[in-house]
């Protein structure tokens, strides 16, 4: 539970500690179970995404053997321990109770709502600049408290959690804290994915519940309207003159236009090697050069500021279908819980599921999608609860098991001294 509470805290918050503490997790678990103190929890929908998972990272690691370029990736190879670590977590965590580890999520994303919005007050007023939180970046910053709002409102809705009031104000907390990050995107991934949440609790939304929820929703128009009026008209007029001077003058130094720059030099290497890819390591070299023999700037980056392009320059066509078959196995587990079940805490985390796809899929399109230790570790936890939550079972400690069939030989035992005198000769004659 105090490690279920870390992931879920700590993202906005702490930042990359999340990444310390989930592959630290991830590193206990395995040893755990190797040495027999854990059982490996082989559900069918945790294989089939394992499965989705490895592929992506062998993907990756073929790159580098085709482009004899290991040396040079190796740095780069490291990071995806973290994918590697899903199905060992998932193992362990499926020891917790349903009902405990859902209210856990509830709760701690609840808390995280409240302090990203107090860093992001202080970061945009005192410091005078775009909101960052502990993530020490804008769109991570916004991406990870975008998925602990719509938590909130998906805890509001499903009923895990009966305490609304202080769930409304988290998420009224978190959303103000997004629109100071100035992530553009990320706004448009949590329009997407609350009403995604809405829409698979549509069946509670009626009567007083449909007129409560008009009601906290104007609440939210007026005091982000009051609140946050000057920073999202700010980034949308940034984004209008961003696009007339790349439309009349060819202006490529600017937000949208070192993007359109980056997409563009992207395609050209995936052009160059379409089906493994550059490797991971190539990524910086690449962009560097493109800027400067495409658009004579001096400019570098990471990432190519659209997920699935990263994903083919990085290891080809390969890479971006085993990339899109993660989100997809997903999707896939959590709408047949959707559609078959009708258990709270099941539906609870199928939409935990949809939830992660949504704000990741949106928020990859001009940003990172994977390839970020906040980003990849938070993906993984939103990942294995919510697999474990729609459809896995819970898994016995090994110490209960042994225990289990001591307490059934000694059960007899107990129930005939219990006995008075007389029932217990009658008791023996029987036997």
């Amino acid at each position: 539970m105090y490690f279920s509470i870390l992931c879920f805290f700590f993202p906005p918050v702490l930042g990359s500690v999340v990444s310390f503490v989930f592959n630290g997790g991830g590193l206990w678990s395995a040893l755990l179970i190797a040495l027999r103190k854990r059982r490996f929890n082989a559900d069918r929908p945790m294989i089939w995404l394992t499965v989705a998972i490895y592929a992506y990272c062998a993907a990756n690691l073929l790159a580098s053997i085709v482009n004899n370029s290991f040396a040079r990736d190796a740095p780069h190879l490291i990071p995806l321990v973290t994918f590697l670590f899903f199905p060992v977590s998932y193992s362990t965590w499926s020891i917790t109770r349903k009902t405990t580890l859902a209210r856990t999520i509830v709760l701690s994303s609840m808390a995280a709502c409240f302090v990203a919005v107090l860093l992001a007050i202080c970061q945009q007023y005192w410091l005078g600049m775009r909101a960052e939180g502990g993530a020490g970046n804008a769109i991570v910053f916004a991406t990870v408290i975008c998925l602990a709002v719509v938590v909130c409102v998906a805890g509001a809705l499903s009923g895990i959690e009966q305490a609304r009031n202080p769930l409304f104000y988290a998420t009224l907390a978190g959303t103000i804290a997004i629109i100071y990050s100035g992530s553009r995107i990320v706004w448009l991934a949590l329009l997407i994915a609350g009403v995604a949440v809405m829409l698979i609790n549509r069946h509670r939304l009626k009567g007083r519940n449909a007129v409560r929820l008009l009601l906290l929703l104007a609440a939210v128009g007026v005091v982000i309207a009051t609140s946050s009026f000057q920073a999202i008209s700010g980034r949308v007029d940034f984004l209008r003159s961003d696009w007339g001077a790349l439309g009349v003058g060819g202006n490529y130094d600017t937000s949208v236009g070192i993007r359109v720059a980056l997409w563009q030099i992207g395609l050209k290497a995936f052009h160059d090697m379409p089906v493994f890819g550059h490797g991971m390591g190539a990524t910086q070299l690449l962009i560097k050069q493109g800027f400067h023999d495409q658009f004579a700037m001096n400019a570098g980056f990471n990432h190519f500021h659209n997920g699935f392009l990263t994903a083919l320059v990085q290891a080809g066509i390969l890479g971006a279908v085993t990339l899109a078959a993660i989100f997809a196995v997903a999707a896939g587990n959590a709408a047949r819980v959707l559609r078959n079940s009708n258990d709270p805490l099941e539906r609870f985390g199928a939409t935990m599921i949809v939830i992660v796809v949504i704000t990741y899929l949106t928020a990859g399109m001009t940003g990172i999608l994977i390839g970020h230790d906040i980003l990849d570790s938070v993906l993984m936890v939103f990942l294995v609860c919510g697999t474990y939550l729609a459809s896995g079972r819970q898994v016995p400690l090994l110490e209960e098991q042994a225990l289990a069939p001591v307490m059934e030989e000694q059960a007899p035992v107990m129930e005939e001294r219990a006995l008075p005198s007389a029932t217990q000769e009658l008791f023996r004659a029987r036997q």
